[in-house]
């Protein structure tokens, strides 16, 4: 049975209007990494990814995370089918539930966003990777110069982030419960520096499903792709990317990609070739 998560599990907290953004953890290394424009195709198959006990007492966020004890069967069959990608510098890189970054991978290019966020936003936050930094930045100006004005909610995360909030979804409601809403350390696209969510100038339905349907959400759709970003998460490709739709998050991945998916109608997992990703 195909599972739907949602790619930003900070939604659940906003709809239950408990979110507090000084969960997120201390900023992040920054890196020399070079991305290239090649699809990915270099994924290394593993058995188990590290495990981590989730004895962090954080604070809710995305998706991402440490696994239960190794030797638990949920564990062994969630890991199991985890790939981990060779090249994780790269622009169009491939992250999601069966694709995952390494463990030691941290952007060495992150770089302040120069957009206005949400209330409370943290430091960490408000990074991405410069190259994504730079066009996140054009897309704001754009935006407000044809009367749409946007916030930032949630851009980079962290590895140990990302970790400390699963674990500590698994302390409060138990493994298998934390993986229908949040996923695995390395899996989650905040971790490679180049996703952002988004919502509208009034801060109103951050992450939220309300967003779609917005001015805001509607301007996206028509214009991301000519500043290097696709709706990550599209409507009517559930079943492929294995998330439900999310028109808030953004993924940089360069304008000649951005352009090819949205013209065709595709998400990231079609333009890799990648087979529909199920639980």
């Amino acid at each position: 049975m195909t599972i739907l998560l949602s790619g930003c599990s900070e939604k659940i907290l906003y709809a239950k209007g408990k979110l507090e953004h000084s969960e997120v953890l201390p900023d992040t290394n920054k890196n020399d990494s070079k991305p290239t424009d090649q699809k990915q195709n270099n994924v290394e198959h593993t058995g188990q990814p590290g495990v981590k006990s989730p004895d962090e007492n954080s604070k809710p966020q995305e998706q991402e995370a440490s696994t239960p004890p190794a030797d638990t069967p949920s564990a062994k069959n969630n890991n199991d089918s985890i790939q981990v990608v060779f090249n994780p510098e790269s622009i169009p890189v491939l992250v999601n539930k069966q694709n995952k970054l390494p463990d030691s991978y941290n952007p060495n290019d992150l770089v302040y966003t120069d957009i206005p966020f949400i209330s409370g936003t943290s430091d960490e936050k408000r990074k991405m990777r410069q190259e994504a930094a730079t066009a996140i930045n054009q897309l704001f100006v754009g935006a407000k110069a044809q009367g749409i004005s946007l916030l930032g909610v949630s851009a980079y995360r962290s590895h140990a982030t990302q970790t400390t909030l699963f674990n500590y979804y698994v302390n409060r409601d138990g493994y298998e419960k934390a993986r229908t809403y949040s996923a695995l350390p390395g899996t989650s696209e905040h971790e490679t520096g180049l996703s952002i969510d988004v919502t509208g100038g009034d801060g109103k339905c951050a992450a939220e499903n309300c967003f779609g349907g917005t001015p805001e959400a509607i301007w996206l759709e028509q214009h991301a792709e000519e500043y290097g970003f696709i709706i990550r998460y599209p409507q009517g490709k559930e079943s492929i990317t294995g998330y439900q739709y999310e028109p808030w998050h953004l993924r940089y991945v360069g304008k000649e990609i951005a352009l090819e998916i949205m013209n065709k109608g595709i998400s990231l997992e079609e333009y890799h070739n990648e087979e529909p990703v199920s639980n």
